[in-house]
């Protein structure tokens, strides 16, 4: 009536061999996670620099790299040369942006007990924080 299973399960159970994938530990992915918020919060401070330069957003940029390059074994991340044809920068949109990247950034930082990237994710929310402040009372 039924034909019979030809193939192995791709589903394993505890009687299969356990090497038949890899493996991560808790720490290596708390590592991929942390490594892709702050490459993104790289990737948002480059376009904030190509909106509005100021030193501040230099030296952010170059601390971000360098924990993303640390994360990732000494790759060097990808780095964004332009903001996309044709858009207008909007500076606090891109802040608001930078500063739930760092927010996440920092929660991972603190799950994965990493001090140097969580001071960094939280001087950053500070420094979106405060650059959104004039703006937030200029407008009441």
């Amino acid at each position: 009536m039924y034909e019979p299973i030809r193939t192995k399960s791709v589903h394993s159970t505890m009687a299969d061999a356990p090497d038949d994938f890899p493996h991560r530990t808790r720490e290596e992915e708390l590592d991929i996670q942390l490594a892709g918020h702050l490459a993104a919060l790289l990737a948002v401070t480059d376009d904030l620099r190509l909106v509005a330069p100021a030193a501040d957003l230099d030296t952010a940029a170059e601390r971000l790299a360098e924990q993303v390059a640390r994360l990732r074994g000494g790759r060097t991340p990808a780095r964004a040369a332009a903001t996309a044809p044709g858009r207008e920068p909007h500076t606090d949109a891109l802040h608001r942006r930078a500063h739930a990247l760092a927010g996440r950034a920092l929660v991972v930082a603190a799950s994965r007990a990493d001090t140097a990237a969580a001071i960094l994710a939280a001087e950053r929310m500070d420094a979106h924080t405060a650059a959104l402040q004039p703006r937030a009372l200029a407008s009441h």
